[in-house]
């Protein structure tokens, strides 16, 4: 069975829901396109953005043999990320409706 390390993105400051949602979008519309076997090592996502200190956020389970290319592209892209902890690992368990949704491959 796989485990998933949590990555949390991060919003500009004061950028909208939408316009983030958008450049979400943007980013795993290209690591989809340019790294499919990757992309497929990303398992689920939070269903809803979370706020705190005028920032939006939203969680990643990965694999961890993809993070190291995940971190490359979202700094490529400039989208920032919270600090990852490669030890707090989550099982396929873990990731339930209503707060997760699989992502589809």
């Amino acid at each position: 069975m796989h485990e998933f390390v949590c990555i949390t993105v991060q919003s500009a400051p004061g950028e909208s829901e939408a316009a983030f949602a958008a450049r979400l979008s943007r980013f795993w519309t290209h690591m989809l396109r340019n790294y499919k076997s990757d992309f497929e090592k990303v398992y689920a996502e939070t269903t809803a953005f979370e706020e705190s200190g005028g920032r939006l956020s939203r969680q990643y389970l990965a694999q961890d043999e993809v993070l190291n290319l995940l971190e490359k592209e979202l700094q490529a892209a400039g989208i920032a990320h919270e600090p990852i902890d490669r030890d707090n690992v989550y099982t396929k368990y873990e990731a339930v409706a209503p707060e997760w949704m699989q992502i589809e491959h």
